[in-house]
C-alpha cells in the first residue's frame, strides 16, 4: 500500500505504510503525534469525499428515496386513525415497521440524518465555490494567446486602420457587449458569462433555503380541526380544538391571537350533466378578529381560498346538519337545548349522530343519563322509497331518525370519549308498548315522548356546521422563494454559456493591419462561431476590409484594355487606306516602331510597346 502521507521522512521513526499520519517516532509522544495526524487526515479524506458533487447527488438521491415510505405507510402525525387500522391489520410487519420507525419516516433518526449530511455537503460544496467565483470576479481575463487561430473559432482580416484604432474600437465595441474588458500589448482581451457560476450558486443556495424552510416548517408548525355550528364562534387557543398537533419546538404561546365566527353558510350544487349535485360553491360567512380586543371584521371562506392571520391559516374542510332539539326531563324541566352536529356517511350528505343528555331526572325524579343515536337526511324520498338514504344533499325534505337509550353515558369516568358514539354498555334501550326498540321517524316540529313519563324530545330545527382546519405554518414564504431562486439559478447554468474573446491588430509586412478575433467556450456550444461571426461584422465598421494591390493593378489594366488612347485613335475624316501619321511625341520614343501602313492603327504595337516598357 502507498504511503498517503506527505509528512517528511524522519530519521529513525517507523514508517506506517498507507496510513495519514506518516513515520511514528518511538516512544508515547511519537505515538500521540502519528495518532493526532491520523485522525486529522481521516478528518480531512471525510470531509473532501462529503463536499464533493457526486455525495451530494448520492444524498439528494438518498432523501428521495427515503421519502417513499412515508407516502405508502400511514403516518402517526397526519392520520392516526388510519395508521391504527394499518397496524391492525398487518401484526406482522409492525413491530418491523415500529422498529425502523416507518410509521413517523420525517421525524426518524435514519431520516433525519441524510437530511443534516444533505445540508453539511451543500454548505460545503458553496463556500470554496463561493470564495473562488469571488476570485474570479476579482481577476482581468486571460491574455490572448500566442497562436489565436488553433481557437474554435477563428477569423482575421486586413484592414487599413491602424492597429491602436482597431483596438480601441474592440474594447468600445466589447463593453457595450457586456464582456469585461482588458487590453494589454497588441491584443485586447474579454469575457462573459459569469452568471453562468451564479446561476450554480444561487441553485445549491436555494436548495439550502429550502431545507432551512422546511426544517423550520416541520419544528415550529401547528394544526389543528375545529366544527363551528351557526352561530357559534372559535378562539384560537388549545382547549378550542377538536384536534391538535404541533412540531417539537411548537409552544401554545407561539399561537396567532384571533378568533372567529359563522354567521351562515351557502351552499350550492350543479344541476345537471355528470357532475349532478357534486358542489360549486361551499361558502363560509364569517366575523373574524385579531387580538383580545380587536375588530370584528367581516369576511368569508371559501374551499381554495382561507382566511390568513399571522402565520395562521384558515381552511374550510366540510359541511353538514345540526339538528336542533330540545329535551324536558320527567319533571318537566328543560334538560337539554341545542343544535348537534350529525357527521356526513355520503355524498349526499346523509348523516349520523348522538345526542347525549347527561343531567336528567326521571319521571320519579332519580337522576339518569339518556343518549339518543341515530340518522339526519336532508332530502328523504318519502314513503314509497325503498331506501333511508338521503336522494340528494340539498335540505329539501329533512328527516330525523332517533333511537333513545337511558342508562351511564361513561362520561364520569375520566376517560376521553367521542362526541360522535354512544357506547350503550351501561346503557338499556327505550321499548315500545309491543316490546319492541323505541325508534321515531321525526320532521321539523315533531316530537318523541318517551315511555313511562320519562320525558320529551322535539325536533326544533336544523342549522348547518362547517369544520375548518387552523394552520400555522412558518417558513412558507422562504420556501417558495428558495424554489424560484433554484428555478432561475437551474436555467442560468444550463442556458448560460461562460466564453473568451480575443482581437489582436498587428501591422503586416505590407504596412497594412492584421486583424485578428478568436472566441472560446467554457463548454461546447455551436453559438460560439455565429457570436464571433457577429461581433467581427460589426467591428468591420470601424476596421473596414483593405483592397488587396494585385486586384488594384488588374483592375487598371482591364480598364486600360477596354479604352482606347485618344492619341492612337484613328482619324475621322482619314480614308480607308491612308497611312496614319505618328504623334510627335511617338516620334521623340526611342523605342517606337512607325506604324504599318493599311487599315491598322497601330495600337497593337503601342499596347506592345507599353507592356515592354512596363
Amino acid at each position: 500500500m502507498s504511503q498517503l502521507s506527505t509528512a517528511p521522512a524522519v530519521e529513525g521513526a517507523q514508517a506506517v505504510p498507507g496510513s495519514f499520519g506518516g513515520s511514528r517516532k518511538p516512544g508515547a509522544l511519537g505515538r500521540l503525534a502519528w495518532t493526532g495526524r491520523e485522525v486529522l487526515g481521516w478528518c480531512r479524506w471525510f470531509w473532501r469525499q462529503l463536499t464533493s458533487m457526486r455525495v451530494a447527488l448520492i444524498l439528494l438521491l438518498l432523501l428521495s428515496l427515503a421519502s417513499i415510505p412515508g407516502s405508502l405507510i400511514p403516518q402517526n402525525n397526519v392520520d392516526v386513525i388510519k395508521a391504527k387500522d394499518f397496524k391492525a391489520r398487518h401484526e406482522v410487519l409492525t413491530p418491523i415497521y415500529e422498529k425502523l420507525q416507518m410509521f413517523d419516516v420525517y421525524t426518524s433518526v435514519w431520516f433525519s440524518a441524510i437530511y443534516i449530511l444533505l445540508f453539511v455537503s451543500l454548505a460545503g460544496c458553496i463556500v470554496p465555490r463561493t470564495w473562488q467565483f469571488v476570485g474570479q470576479l476579482r481577476a482581468r481575463p486571460p491574455r490572448a494567446p500566442r497562436r489565436l487561430n488553433g481557437m474554435p473559432a477563428y477569423t482575421t482580416w486586413r484592414t487599413d486602420a491602424e492597429p491602436e484604432e482597431v483596438l480601441g474600437a474592440a474594447r468600445t465595441m466589447l463593453a457595450r457587449k457586456r464582456f469585461r474588458v482588458h487590453a494589454q500589448g497588441d491584443a485586447v482581451a474579454s469575457e462573459k458569462g459569469y452568471l453562468r457560476e451564479a446561476g450554480n450558486l444561487m441553485f445549491h443556495i436555494a436548495l439550502i433555503v429550502l431545507l432551512l424552510a422546511f426544517a423550520a416548517g416541520e419544528l415550529w408548525k401547528s394544526e389543528g380541526g375545529k366544527l363551528v355550528v351557526q352561530g357559534d364562534g372559535f378562539s384560537n387557543t388549545l382547549t378550542q380544538y377538536d384536534d391538535f398537533k404541533s412540531g417539537s419546538l411548537f409552544g401554545a404561546k407561539d399561537l396567532d391571537s384571533f378568533g372567529f365566527r359563522l354567521n351562515d353558510f351557502t351552499a350550492e350544487y350543479k344541476k345537471e350533466g355528470p357532475d349532478a349535485m357534486t358542489p360549486s360553491l361551499y361558502k363560509a360567512d364569517i366575523s373574524y378578529w385579531e387580538g383580545v380586543d380587536g375588530k370584528e371584521k367581516k369576511s368569508d371562506i371559501t374551499m381554495n381560498h382561507p382566511l390568513e392571520v399571522g402565520d395562521s391559516k384558515v381552511y374550510l374542510l366540510a359541511h353538514g346538519f345540526a339538528p336542533v332539539v330540545t329535551m324536558t326531563d320527567g319533571e318537566g324541566k328543560l334538560a337539554y337545548r341545542g343544535p348537534v352536529a350529525f357527521i356526513p356517511q355520503d355524498t349526499n350528505l346523509t348523516s349520523s349522530g348522538v345526542i347525549k343528555v347527561p343531567d336528567y331526572k326521571n319521571a320519579k325524579g332519580h337522576k339518569e343519563q339518556l343518549g339518543f343515536q341515530g340518522f339526519f337526511v336532508p332530502h328523504f324520498g318519502g314513503s314509497d322509497a325503498e331506501t333511508m338514504f338521503s336522494q340528494s344533499p340539498e335540505l329539501e325534505n329533512p328527516v330525523l331518525f332517533l333511537t333513545a337509550y337511558r342508562g351511564d353515558l361513561g362520561i364520569d369516568s375520566g376517560l376521553a370519549q367521542s362526541v360522535y358514539q354512544l357506547d350503550t354498555k351501561n346503557m338499556k334501550q327505550f321499548k315500545t308498548e309491543d316490546g319492541g326498540p323505541l325508534a321515531q321517524k321525526m320532521l321539523p316540529g315533531d316530537s318523541m315522548k318517551l315511555p313511562d313519563g320519562a320525558g320529551t324530545l322535539k325536533f326544533e330545527g336544523i342549522k348547518q356546521w362547517a369544520n375548518f382546519q387552523i394552520s400555522h405554518q412558518v417558513g412558507g414564504s422562504w420556501a417558495l422563494g428558495g424554489s424560484l431562486a433554484a428555478i432561475a439559478g437551474l436555467a442560468g447554468s444550463l442556458f448560460i454559456q461562460r466564453r473568451r474573446v480575443w482581437v489582436r491588430a498587428v501591422t503586416g509586412a505590407d504596412g497594412r493591419t492584421v486583424v485578428e478575433m478568436a472566441g472560446l467556450g467554457r463548454s461546447e456550444s455551436a453559438r460560439l462561431p455565429v457570436e464571433l461571426g457577429d461581433l467581427a461584422h460589426e467591428l468591420r465598421a470601424d476596421a473596414p476590409l483593405a483592397t488587396e494591390p494585385d486586384a488594384d493593378a488588374a483592375a487598371d489594366d482591364a480598364a486600360a484594355d477596354e479604352t482606347p488612347d485618344e492619341d492612337t485613335a484613328p482619324d475621322q475624316d482619314a480614308a480607308p487606306g491612308d497611312d496614319v501619321a505618328p504623334d510627335e511625341n511617338e516620334k521623340a520614343d526611342d523605342t517606337a516602331e512607325p506604324a504599318p501602313t493599311g487599315t491598322g492603327t497601330g495600337t497593337d504595337d503601342e499596347d506592345t510597346s507599353r507592356g515592354e516598357r512596363q
